[in-house]
């Protein structure tokens, strides 16, 4: 008796979440067509939640009676709702089929509840009331998008979803170091995270103020940015400081980057790492902030990044820049040992830091290098990268902006090779 009771009241728990997944995606519906009058609603509050607990009722009857009763009932709502639709649009000539898919997921939200899959019915219900809610948001987004984004995001689907799945996963040449689907996948990894750079900029705007705008710039192209302000420094001089701080924050972005990539690679080097790239990080973003916070009333333009978020060209180069520091890592450890890699390291971050921060790591995780030289030579390529930037700041920008980012970009490494040194 005990287990018939546990069952009933289990039944009636899913026929209840039933009832009231249907009532959730009602009452975004019903509030929709608030303004109608009664009778012109085709469904509201009242029908979804009904739906919903038809839903339930039906998987029960499938598992009491028959498997065919289910699909059986959901064709009957479909046939309801679309003779409902059908006769509106003629008198409104609306055409939108949203209302029809609504009330099908309602029911398969109330069936799959029913059948044990509580939380995934639950998390999919609101999911779809979500969307339903923020259709002028969405329809205001496609607008805004441009043609050049959307194929990027594209891009982006192809490069991940169908060509990571396809490589090998096994090492190849000297030292197994070339893992083609690893090597993909940390290209990946950048473009994505770029691309959420580049949108986070885009669709901040500069109403959000250009230190906002500078700091996400970091996850797109603090490069791009950098020299983006040197030039405008040289007509209008009176902004070199607020320039100065949006650079520093871009470039100071590049390092909480870095512990990014590590925690999804090696989190093992992440607790080695992570001193010393926050000192350096402090070390950039403290002088930002004081001057932006000084200088909060003056505006800029936002600035002029790419404007295509993710080419697929950039992903192939930065693959086979992944490929020559894999293998150059493998010879120079042979050849000079430790020191190989710091001097890899210090060339690398000449051009770009993501590549070498993503060779390393894999190694450490490989255990082709030790944790200690995978750090410090990480610590060495963002330091190199941020005194390269530096000195475009110095040579395109006016005077005082190049003094204002030199000296946190120099005290930045210095503070952070000191860390690792007291560390060791």
């Amino acid at each position: 008796m005990p287990f018939a009771i546990t069952g009933q009241m289990q039944t009636a728990f899913h026929l209840t979440v039933a009832l009231l997944l249907g009532a959730l995606i009602g009452l975004q519906r019903g509030w929709e067509a608030r303004d109608k009058q009664a009778g012109e609603r085709i469904a509201g509050l009242r029908t979804h939640a009904l739906v919903g607990l038809t839903g339930g009722i039906a998987t029960l009857l499938a598992q009491a009676v028959t498997l065919w009763l289910l699909p059986t009932m959901l064709l009957v709502v479909a046939g309801l709702a679309i003779s409902a639709y059908y006769a509106r649009s003629v008198v409104t000539h609306d055409y939108s089929i949203t209302g029809i898919i609504g009330l099908l997921l309602t029911f398969s939200f109330g069936a799959l509840a029913t059948a044990g899959e509580v939380v995934p019915a639950a998390m999919a219900a609101v999911i779809t009331t979500m969307i339903l809610d923020n259709k002028q948001e969405i329809h205001g987004a496609l607008k805004k998008l441009q043609a050049y984004e959307l194929d990027a995001a594209l891009k982006l689907l192809v490069i991940s979803v169908v060509v990571l799945p396809l490589l090998p996963r096994q090492g190849f040449g000297p030292g197994q170091a070339l893992n083609p689907y690893e090597i993909w996948w940390m290209v990946v990894l950048i473009a994505s995270i770029s691309f959420v750079g580049y949108f986070a900029v885009r669709i901040a705007g500069p109403k959000k103020g250009i230190l906002f705008t500078s700091l996400f710039a970091g996850l797109s192209s603090s490069t791009a940015l950098t020299l983006h302000f040197a030039r405008i420094s040289r007509n209008q001089n009176q902004l070199s400081s607020l320039l100065a701080a949006g650079i520093l924050l871009a470039c100071g972005t590049m390092l909480p980057r870095i512990l990014l990539y590590c925690l999804i690679i090696s989190p093992s080097l992440l607790s080695m790492l992570v001193l010393p790239l926050l000192v350096m990080t402090l070390v950039l973003y403290l002088p930002a902030l004081l001057i932006g916070y000084r200088d909060r009333s003056a505006n800029i333009s936002q600035p002029e990044l790419s404007k295509n978020p993710l080419d697929l060209k950039s992903a192939l180069i930065l693959g086979g820049l992944l490929v020559i520091i894999l293998l150059l890592a493998e010879w120079l450890q042979v050849w000079l040992g430790d020191a190989g890699i710091y001097l890899l390291a210090a060339v690398s971050g000449l051009t770009d830091v993501d590549a070498i921060t993503l060779s390393l790591t894999r190694l450490n995780v490989a255990e082709t290098i030790d944790p200690s030289v995978a750090v410090t030579g990480i610590v060495i390529a963002a330091s190199v990268n941020n005194l390269f930037k530096a000195g475009l700041a110095v040579a395109i920008g006016k005077h005082g902006l190049g003094r204002k980012v030199a000296v946190p970009m120099v005290l930045s490494p210095i503070a952070g090779l000191l860390c690792i040194w007291l560390m060791a």
